[in-house]
């Protein structure tokens, strides 16, 4: 499998990246919203918390990876003639989603290490991160929410751009991150 990018495409490594971290992505926010719907203590919305602290983890570690690959493929031209503006903003953009993408997982593992909960991922219980404090528990929680927050309307924000350059502009930027079809 060739897995380095061309001028005009990602590369197939960083295309299946950043859809596979999108639907995991999807799956930490469903499950956190979809919580509440069940009564507390139930063993429902306990799994449902448990998924979202598992799935949370896995977008740390996938993003690690997608960094190493963006590194290490070139990443599409950029196009001839885009205002200063619109490569700034997009550049920002990216940067924030980057930010949110390891800084959450970070500050979940940070809640739960402070809250003397234990850190489930896939059957092994990871080490925490810091010691039992219950206000810092409370401030970081407050942080992950509005981090959560950012992150709806960023990634909100990233799905219209990609679509106006689609829709309106047709440069083929929505493209450059799409699987190929097969003929």
């Amino acid at each position: 499998m060739n897995t380095l990018g061309t001028t005009d495409r990602y590369s197939k490594l960083s295309i299946a990246l950043h859809w596979l971290m999108l639907l995991v992505m999807i799956a930490v926010f469903a499950t956190i919203e979809l919580r509440t719907n069940f009564p507390r203590g139930s063993d429902i919305r306990e799994g449902m918390k448990m998924w979202h602290f598992m799935l949370g983890l896995s977008i740390l570690a996938l993003v690690l990876v997608r960094i190493v690959a963006r590194l290490t493929s070139p990443a599409p031209a950029e196009l001839p003639g885009e205002p200063a503006w619109r490569r700034l903003t997009s550049k920002a953009t990216h940067l924030a989603l980057y930010a949110l993408m390891l800084g959450m997982p970070l500050a979940g593992w940070t809640i739960l290490s402070a809250e003397g909960d234990p850190i489930p991922f896939f059957g092994l219980e990871l080490p925490p991160l810091v010691a039992p404090d219950k206000d810092l528990a409370h401030q970081v929680e407050e942080l992950h929410e509005l981090g959560g927050t950012i992150a709806y309307w960023l990634i909100g924000l990233h799905a219209l751009a990609a679509l106006f350059h689609h829709y309106v502009l047709k440069d083929g930027v929505l493209l450059r991150m799409m699987p190929r079809r097969k003929p």
